[in-house]
């Protein structure tokens, strides 16, 4: 990757005439705490006065920048209101040099920040911008509150380095730490050392998770094609909770329909995604990071603090929405899987009913698209029906053509009852968008592994039992979309997203050592016992249900854990039956009992149960209306 860059750097600088006009910056090199100096390009408009700077902190080459500034000022600096100020990081391009193994990126941020305040352009006034690496090394900066650190817009990044980022559910995530080693960063050796939820891991998310320090008003920026959306939309959830009160309430989030970006016509804030295309959310990055900066570096009178503090494309009806909280407000509602291939809110009949599939490890379902980082994969929303569903290793569930729209808004929640014949295997899920004319979009995808359904620590390892049923939930990423009237939803099962994920050889082995290969038989079962389902967070009626259970209530199990007794608070009109159904990890059914009609508690005696995680089934008729989960200690 560095070579590959190396050369089209070079080819831009030999044919730069030929493309465009560079800019020619002044070089210089910055002083920081160590002795040591990083390598600086400079732009100043003409002519030359105070100015507020914006400064982006780059492990990718500066000079990339000389062909086109961000936040769409091109080569055109001399109508920017704004210097610019890039640097390569120590250890990278033309700060090679200064390489150092115990490198604080947030200090280095620091010293910069103090050398542009005190030269004869600058106005005092610094805010920073960046994606991927260039976002998170802002945090690091803002963690180190330089008085004159006024603002950040960091896209599609958060500072925290969390174990389910790269090891998803217990999987590896193959192809996107090859490409952080491509790109320098050599995690994959310290990762594959540690792919149990370990002290090191909780070491790390401690040390990375700081919004409490972060005392500057931020932008963040994501997409929801993005490889870790969720982490970022929570990172913003939990600086609204942490930061400094006055400060809190000027961040802001703004979620487009965009992939991670990097390479491609996937970028934040371009029209084309895969294969979709977004011309209502075209450069509305852009307009809106510039209107945040004008506001805090310019002190223009636009009405900034008048936007919401949630802004996001709810893709589908192609529109941008205002929220002041995410998830949107939405109706819970459950689909099930059909022994035909369905989707449908009938809970199955009684039997042993279950669709089974062969995974070869040699012959993985391939990753075509979605929120992939390397640069030989494809990047967004692409067609799933040719390369991945006409394979024989896919279990395939529909809902009807819609009558109307099917708005969502949060996520989705995916809960199998999985059964095998080897002591360790995946599950693998494709969330897509049928078009009327064939295409299968793929929206959202996650993984499990199995030996992981119990917990993430080494001593929760747990292999299967042959022929024994297992449920597991995989939780999608966020999203905002619309299923337009004539389409459907769509969810593919496999056992494999390759190269997107780690093959799992299905011999219950050593993680990530060799041995032999082995061919997996995996089912997943539906049947009233066993009611493999998708949750839906739903914002209006669809032709999916009329079924709208707002006049029952039911609240969270308590205590949880418990040891004796349990007990979920409940409401239930007169006039309907409503049953409970308990079922163990395994899915057994554990008790079934109707509940006492109008305002009770329900009360559940614990003696008799072993300990475990529990489910409760609220069901009225054959419709769940909702379930809760309770653990007897």
């Amino acid at each position: 990757m560095k070579l590959n860059i190396a050369i089209f750097t070079a080819f831009l600088l030999f044919t730069g005439s030929l493309i465009a006009q560079p800019l020619s910056p002044t070089e210089t090199n910055i002083p920081v705490r160590d002795g040591q100096t990083l390598a600086a390009d400079i732009y100043i408009p003409q002519p030359e006065i105070s100015r507020p700077t914006i400064l982006i902190q780059t492990p990718y080459n500066k000079l990339f920048y000389r062909y086109s500034l961000p936040l769409g000022f091109g080569t055109d600096i001399d109508n920017s209101p704004y210097n610019f100020v890039i640097v390569d990081w120590r250890g990278f391009y033309a700060s090679a040099s200064a390489a150092n193994a115990e490198v604080n990126r947030g200090e280095d941020g620091y010293d910069i920040i103090d050398w542009i305040k005190d030269q004869t352009w600058s106005d005092g006034k610094i805010g920073t911008w960046g994606a991927s690496a260039l976002g998170k090394v802002q945090f690091q900066t803002a963690k180190e509150q330089h008085p004159n650190h006024i603002c950040a817009v960091p896209l599609v990044a958060s500072p925290q380095m969390l174990y389910q980022e790269y090891y998803p559910n217990g999987v590896y995530r193959e192809e996107y730490i090859e490409q952080l080693d491509a790109l320098g960063y050599g995690m994959s050796t310290l990762l594959e050392a540690h792919p149990y939820y370990d002290l090191t891991w909780q070491y790390t998310e401690n040390i990375t998770f700081y919004p409490e320090s972060i005392d500057i008003p931020m932008l963040m920026i994501c997409g929801w094609f993005d490889h870790d959306s969720e982490f970022k939309i929570q990172y913003f959830q939990d600086l609204l909770a942490n930061s400094p009160s006055e400060i809190a309430e000027q961040h802001k989030l703004l979620i487009g329909p965009w992939a991670h970006g990097g390479f491609g016509q996937a970028q934040v804030g371009s029209e084309q995604q895969g294969e979709l295309f977004f011309p209502e959310a075209e450069g509305y990055s852009d307009e809106y990071a510039l209107a945040f900066f004008d506001y805090y570096l310019l002190n223009a009178y636009n009405g900034w603090l008048s936007n919401p503090t949630i802004k996001l494309f709810h893709m589908g009806d192609m529109e941008w929405r205002s929220s002041e909280a995410w998830p949107l407000p939405n109706t819970p509602e459950t689909l099930y899987f059909q022994a035909d291939g369905s989707l449908l809110n009938q809970i199955p009949e009684l039997g042993d009913t279950c669709s089974s599939f062969l995974y070869y490890p040699q012959d993985p379902s391939p990753t075509i698209g979605g929120p992939t980082l390397r640069q030989d994969l494809l990047q967004g929303p692409y067609d799933q029906s040719i390369e991945v569903e006409s394979r024989d290793d896919i279990l395939i569930f529909d809902t009807p053509s819609l009558t109307e729209s099917l708005s969502i808004n949060g996520n989705i929640h995916v809960n199998l009852y999985v059964s095998s014949n080897r002591p360790d295997t995946d599950f693998a899920v494709r969330l897509c968008d049928v078009y009327p004319d064939g295409r299968s979009i793929l929206l959202l995808d996650g993984i499990y592994r199995m030996r992981f359904r119990n917990g993430f620590e080494q001593t929760n390892e747990s292999f299967m039992t042959a022929g024994e049923v297992y449920p597991i939930e995989i939780v999608l990423p966020s999203i905002a979309h619309s299923f337009l009237s004539n389409h459907k939803l769509r969810v593919d099962i496999s056992s494999s997203n390759y190269p997107r994920f780690h093959r799992n050889i299905n011999n219950g082995e050593a993680l990530y050592s060799s041995g032999d290969t082995l061919t997996a038989l995996n089912a997943v079962h539906h049947n009233a016992d066993h009611s493999s389902s998708l949750l839906l967070p739903i914002k209006q009626s669809t032709s999916i249900t009329n079924l709208k259970n707002k006049n029952i209530k039911i609240g969270n199990a308590f205590p949880n854990p418990a040891s004796k007794q349990v007990f979920v608070p409940y409401q239930c009109p007169a006039d309907m039956s409503v049953f409970i159904q308990i079922t163990d990890i395994s899915g057994r059914v554990v008790e079934t009992k109707p509940l006492v009609k109008g305002h009770s508690l329900l009360e559940l005696n614990l003696d008799t149960y072993t300990p475990g995680m529990y489910q409760i089934k609220f069901t009225f008729g054959s419709k769940l209306v909702q379930s809760i989960k309770f653990v007897k200690q």
